[in-house]
């Protein structure tokens, strides 16, 4: 008898020991799925400053050109361990509402070692995000620039009509299209097994 219930024991031990690990990677891919599952949330609602993103234009009714304007400005950073030098190549720009309009930004590695770069962006004041639409940008993707490469980096974007149907953004009058260039983890590593290959 006391054999029988060491191993109902055991047995018990076992499924515990099971339920708790697929717990476990339960919750890791949990974690692994927040930060792109965030991402989503906040291009769809605007959470966070974050601006939209569209394939294209949507349809929009009336001429855009006798739509209201709306000022539209720039804004550049850079992590202090990135060697880049990082502008908008405008100030600013006065867009119609619907209007899909192009920017540059301008971007050049200073050091004599290549760079990857990974941009993240948000857009102030933060209830306009969910009308700031982008449907190309540099910051959907890594960047990487050679030893002294200069690189002229586009963003296309429009602002949603919508945006004055809104009781709440209706006073909008200004937005401010912000980028901080950070570089990526790897990029160090990559420039000095480089290094160490010659090249």
């Amino acid at each position: 008898m006391g054999r029988d219930f060491e191993q109902t024991i055991a047995r018990r031990n076992r499924r515990a020991g099971l339920t708790l690990a697929a717990v476990a990677a339960s919750m890791v891919g949990l974690a692994f799925a927040s930060v792109p599952l965030y991402q989503i949330f906040c291009q769809v609602t605007g959470y966070a400053g974050t601006p939209g993103r569209a394939d294209s234009v949507q349809t929009t009714t009336g001429n855009i050109q006798t739509a209201p304007l709306i000022e539209v400005r720039f804004n550049a950073d850079i992590a202090r361990d990135l060697p880049w030098r990082f502008k908008p190549e405008q100030k600013g720009q006065m867009v119609h509402l619907g209007e899909e309009t192009l920017a540059f930004f301008r971007s050049e590695n200073k050091s004599t070692r290549p760079y990857t770069g990974t941009a993240t962006f948000n857009v102030t004041p933060l209830k306009a995000a969910e009308y700031f639409i982008k449907t190309e940008c540099f910051c959907f993707t890594e960047q990487t620039l050679a030893p002294g490469e200069v690189a002229d980096m586009p963003v296309s974007y429009y602002v949603d009509p919508a945006i004055y149907d809104d009781p709440n953004t209706r006073d909008v009058t200004s937005i401010t299209l912000s980028y901080t260039f950070f570089p990526k983890k790897q990029s160090a590593e990559i420039s000095q097994q480089n290094d160490e290959k010659g090249g």
